[in-house]
C-alpha cells in the first residue's frame, strides 16, 4: 500500500489517542485498524510461502515488537485454522540508530542469542524472512529507511552463514537516499516522515500510542534529550 506524498492524513479529533500526547502530533497517518487488517494479509502471504516449514522470527526491538507480535498472532490463528500446523521460535535483537529525530553514522546491535545458532539454517525477517529447506527464519523490523540500518544487521547475520534470508517490515520509507534495497514483505510505503505510535518512538514516548502518527514540531522540543 503507497501512501503519497500529498495525502494529508486523518484528523486527530476522529480518533482516540491518550491525552497526555494532545498538541504533540500533526495527524493520523495510518489508523490502529488499517494496521491490522494489512498485517493479517501479510500474514497470509508468508504462510502461503511457508510451505511445510517451521519459522524462527528474530524480532528487532524496541520499535518492532508491536507488529512481531500480531504479526505471529496471525501466522498462528492462519496455521490452527488450516491443515498444516507451524512451529515458531521467536527470538530478539535490539538496535539503535536514532538521537532525537535523527540518523546517527554508528548503529548499536544489543541483545539476542548466539547468531551462530542459525549456521546452515534458512533466515527469513518480517520490518523486519529467509526460506527454508528445514526452519524457516523470519526477521520483524519496524521501519525501513534509507536500509543501511537493515544492511549493517543482514551483514552480521549473513556471517552465520544461514542458508536463506527474507525481510519484512511493516512500513517502508520513501527518501532521497535510495539505495535500492527492498524487504520482501512490507505493509506500506510512506513518505519521508518521522512518525511515531504502534511502538514506534521517539526518545522512548508514544511506543503507547495505537495509531501511526506524524510528530510536530512541538512534540519534537517537547521530548528532545
Amino acid at each position: 500500500i503507497q501512501i503519497s506524498d500529498n495525502w494529508p492524513g486523518y484528523s486527530l479529533d476522529l480518533f482516540t489517542y491518550p491525552q497526555h500526547y494532545y498538541g504533540d502530533l500533526e495527524y493520523v497517518l495510518i489508523p490502529h485498524g488499517i494496521i491490522v487488517d494489512r498485517t493479517e494479509r501479510l500474514a497470509k502471504d508468508i504462510m502461503q510461502d511457508i510451505g511445510d516449514n517451521d519459522i524462527v522470527v528474530l524480532c528487532v526491538l524496541k520499535g518492532g515488537y508491536k507488529f512481531c507480535a500480531d504479526l505471529v498472532e496471525h501466522i498462528k490463528n492462519l496455521s490452527r485454522n488450516s491443515e498444516r500446523f507451524i512451529s515458531m521460535k521467536v527470538d530478539f535483537v535490539r538496535l539503535k540508530s536514532y538521537h532525537n529525530d535523527q540518523s546517527m553514522q554508528d548503529m548499536q546491535i544489543m541483545g539476542g542469542d548466539d547468531l551462530s545458532k542459525l549456521t546452515g539454517k534458512i533466515f527469513p525477517f518480517p520490518l523486519s524472512f529467509v526460506f527454508l529447506l528445514t526452519l524457516f527464519f523470519v526477521f520483524s523490523k519496524d521501519i525501513v529507511g534509507t536500509g543501511r540500518t537493515m544492511k549493517v544487521l543482514l551483514n552480521n547475520i549473513e556471517k552465520c552463514k544461514p542458508k536463506m534470508i527474507k525481510v519484512a517490515s511493516l512500513l517502508v520509507k520513501r527518501t532521497s537516499r535510495p539505495d535500492g534495497y527492498r524487504p520482501d514483505y512490507y505493509g506500506f510505503e510512506i513518505p519521508d516522515l518521522f512518525v511515531v505510535g504502534y511502538a514506534l518512538d521517539y526518545n522512548e514516548h508514544f511506543r503507547d500510542l495505537n495509531h501511526i502518527c506524524v510528530i510536530n514540531d512541538h512534540g519534537k522540543a517537547k521530548y528532545r534529550v
